[in-house]
Parts: structure tokens; sequence; C-alpha cells
């Protein structure tokens, strides 16, 4: 892995994106999409996590985070990782998912091209994250990050959208409880 993208100061606060395999466009009921919220909660209330802002895309989400003082931001998103990989699967099972036999075969086939003994691979490698140095790049990376659903016509205003934190940024109430940062 590149020595750019890994998280050298502990302290720093770290534009991040996770992606599913293949960018397949799994994020697209609103169950799956609370499994991620759920679990940034989680990790937010019991592993120290810190999100300053966030968008769940229908094949990926970027986060604006940070940990707490002690705390190891690598090893909060692998646990997150491993963790939503695994329920998101279990809801692929239990749901009536029109694509259920195609999400899982994939999910399958790229578990066995990794080979890693596990039998899904839901997400890509790695988080890719990418230090935010000054005030520049954070409202670089803001604007980036919140108006990504405007952009991709899933919503007139990036404020409406209601999987990300551009409502909070907004003064309207989201669904996650997130460290404003500005």
């Amino acid at each position: 892995m590149s020595e750019k993208y890994k998280v050298h100061n502990p302290n720093g606060v770290y534009f991040i994106t996770c992606t599913i395999v293949g960018w397949v466009d799994l994020f697209t009921r609103p169950c799956y999409k609370d499994t991620i919220i759920n679990s940034l909660r989680y990790c937010i209330n019991h592993k120290g996590l810190m999100v300053h802002a966030y968008v769940i895309m229908t094949s990926h989400i970027h986060l604006l985070v940070s940990a707490k003082h002690g705390y190891s931001l690598p090893s909060i998103i692998r646990d997150f990782k491993t963790y939503t990989s695994k329920q998101l699967i279990k809801e692929i099972q239990e749901v009536n998912e029109s694509r259920k036999e195609w999400l899982l075969n994939k999910f399958a086939f790229e578990a066995n091209r990794k080979v890693r003994g596990k039998s899904f691979k839901l997400w890509r490698d790695g988080f890719h994250p990418v230090e935010i140095l000054n005030g520049e790049m954070l409202y670089q990376k803001l604007d980036y990050l919140h108006q990504n659903p405007f952009v991709e016509r899933i919503v007139d205003r990036a404020e409406d959208y209601i999987y990300s934190s551009a409502r909070d940024y907004f003064d309207v109430k989201g669904e996650l409880e997130i460290e404003l940062i500005l």
C-alpha cells in the first residue's frame, strides 16, 4: 500500500472512502443504509470514532473522521467494515431482495478470488485516508462530500438527502449525531 494513503497522524482529521467491491450499488434500500448509520453510531459511542461529516452513496461512503485520544482510526474502520460486512450479508439473505442471488454470488466470487477463507467479501480493501491539512482542504472535502447526492441527481439540494451530514450543517437534525468541524 502506498505511504500516501495511511494514517500517520493519530490526532488528525481524515477524509476516507469505503467502497463496495466492484462498485456494486448495494445501498439502494433504506435498511442497508440504516445498518451503516447504526454501526457508525456504535463506533461513536463505544470505539472512540468522531464523525465530522458523512454521506452514504449507492456504492460507497465518504466520511470525514478522527479518533478520540487513545483510539486508533485504522482499527475502528477495520472493525466497522468487518461488522457491517457481516450484517449487510445477513440482511441481503433475509430481506426481500430482488438481487439476492446476484449480490451473494458477486460477494462470494470476490472472497474466493482473494483467498482469505471468507465466504463473502463486501468491502474493497483499505479506506484511502487523506489527512485534512488546512481550512481550504477541509472546505473542499466537505463540499465534495455533501454535494455528492446532488451531483448524482438523487436530490435537488444537498441538505435534502437523509443519509448525509449536509442536513446538520444546515441546522437540520440528521440521522447521526456528528461533531461539526466548522
